[in-house]
């Protein structure tokens, strides 16, 4: 290689304010200013409150990872961005910032899809294309076959609620501190998942696609249930139960997409990825059927831009860059 690639990214999806500075693919700084407890009030993320904080952040965020770095601004090569899929008006704040920035400094400008992101933090896990890789978050769940750095084919995807989504929805009716999903993972550990029978949806269907809400609904039907008949019940037993169910069916169909496909590695990324049945379960089925299996430090799983970055540096690698009539996109595809 001639000349180090020089990156910063930014990352502004959803709730975290995070800039990254990476070296040919070697992360340098990853800073992520959190607004969990902002939104905590609200027991949810609220689109204008996080587009705001990410006003009030971004300049200090970015700012602080290129100290961190031990380069400058004017070292950059390119500046990268979440583009989508996000909250329209959260990634307005990272995309406008980071056009600006780009122009200003005279550097490349690439826009990067923030589930291509989210693959690429198995990259630094240690993940090599091909492999099978489970992204698993709170908007998003999906099996993709990651045939190259930047070559990706998504063979099934969920059908209503998100599997991140469900956790969150259950943890909420169940009076559980926000963000839901990690309390219900610390309560999961101390019940009995076998206590109570839920639906495993869609496990024994011919094809690699997921539904939660009607496991979520029979979570919610039990405990409707209880409190009519005004029976008591242990939070730590509905939430193994309920969290045994969901690990299996996305064990499973991970499991099947890559004893179809031959692959011989699996990963899974996504902030649900900290779950810790998840990654005990997904551990213990690669080794049975002799495969590797790579998952991201918890740092690398919830919203960041190391990963951005890693994801940047591949598309720079093959000339992927933007221009700045690029726009936020919401729901932008795989």
């Amino acid at each position: 290689m001639e000349k180090d690639i020089r990156i910063l990214a930014i990352e502004s999806s959803c709730d975290e304010t995070a800039a990254s500075v990476s070296v040919n693919g070697e992360i340098r700084s990853n800073i992520i200013a959190s607004q969990i407890d902002i939104h905590r009030l609200y027991g949810g993320v609220v689109p204008e409150i996080a587009s705001r904080n990410h006003l009030l952040n971004i300049s200090a965020v970015v700012e602080h990872a290129v100290a961190e770095s031990g380069l400058s601004l004017e070292d950059m090569d390119c500046v990268a961005v979440t583009h989508g899929p996000g909250l329209v008006g959260a990634l307005l704040v990272g995309v406008s910032y980071a056009k600006a920035l780009s122009y200003s400094l005279g550097c490349r400008f690439m826009g990067v899809n923030h589930m291509q992101s989210h693959i690429s933090a198995c990259f630094l896990a240690g993940a090599r294309p091909p492999f099978i890789c489970l992204v698993v978050s709170g908007g998003h769940t999906m099996i993709v076959n990651v045939k190259d750095y930047t070559e990706f084919e998504l063979l099934g995807t969920t059908r209503d609620d998100a599997a991140g989504e469900a956790f969150d929805k259950v943890a909420r009716v169940m009076g559980l501190e926000y963000p839901g999903g990690a309390k219900l993972d610390e309560l999961a550990e101390k019940g009995d998942p076998f206590s109570i029978s839920f639906p495993l949806a869609m496990l024994g269907e011919d094809n690699y696609d997921f539904s939660f809400s009607g496991l979520k609904s029979a979570v919610l039907s039990h405990l409707n249930t209880m409190k009519m008949k005004g029976e008591e019940y242990k939070k730590e037993d509905v939430c193994a139960s309920f969290r045994r169910c969901v690990v299996e069916i996305l064990t499973e169909k991970t499991v099947k997409a890559a004893l179809s496909t031959g692959a011989e590695r699996i990963s899974v990324c996504g902030g649900v990825a900290c779950n810790s049945l998840l990654r005990r379960e997904l551990s213990r089925k690669a080794a049975e059927n002799g495969m590797s299996f790579y998952v991201p430090e918890r740092v690398y799983c919830s919203d960041n831009a190391a990963m951005v970055a890693r994801a940047a540096y591949h598309k720079y690698l093959k000339g992927e860059f933007s221009d700045l009539s690029l726009n936020a996109s919401p729901s932008l595809m795989l």
